[in-house]
């Protein structure tokens, strides 16, 4: 049974975040790399600001993490998401993400594998950080308001 077989049809459209499998939550997940680009937030204002500058495990070719199952040993300031969590992170997260829209009500954007059928549309729209980003392991942090880019 493939992966698409165990998952409900079109269960993002009928099932809230916190009844989803997990398999079905991480299916959410595009595969556009954009919550992996390193953010600023103004401790003033709680503007985040996306930079180009993106987690030392993210993988620029696939835009998927390089080390997905022990990334928060490795990243200790790597957020994981979860039912729980999103409600106090989704702020950050880029307006495109399926875990943020689906948490304010919203659909998912035409180019989302699981409406597309293809992981490769998030790609092929220009929705994703593939081959634009730099590591943050190449760049300073106090460099990194030099890499500001506008919401990804």
């Amino acid at each position: 049974m493939t992966r698409a077989e165990r998952l409900r049809p079109r269960f993002w459209e009928n099932v809230r975040l916190r009844d989803m499998t997990g398999e079905e939550w991480e299916s959410l997940c595009d595969g556009c790399g954009k919550c992996c680009l390193n953010k600023l937030e103004d401790p003033d204002t709680a503007e985040v600001a996306f930079t180009r500058v993106a987690c030392r495990l993210l993988d620029a070719e696939s835009c998927r993490c390089g080390n997905y199952r022990d990334r928060k040993r490795l990243v200790p300031e790597c957020v994981v998401l979860s039912p729980a969590s999103l409600p106090k992170v989704a702020y950050w997260l880029p307006a495109t993400c399926a875990y943020r829209l689906l948490h304010e009500g919203r659909a998912l954007n035409w180019w989302h594998p699981l409406v597309s059928g293809d992981p490769e549309t998030v790609h092929a729209a220009g929705e994703s950080v593939k081959d634009w980003t730099v590591s943050e392991l190449t760049v300073s942090e106090d460099d990194w308001e030099d890499f500001i880019i506008e919401d990804p």
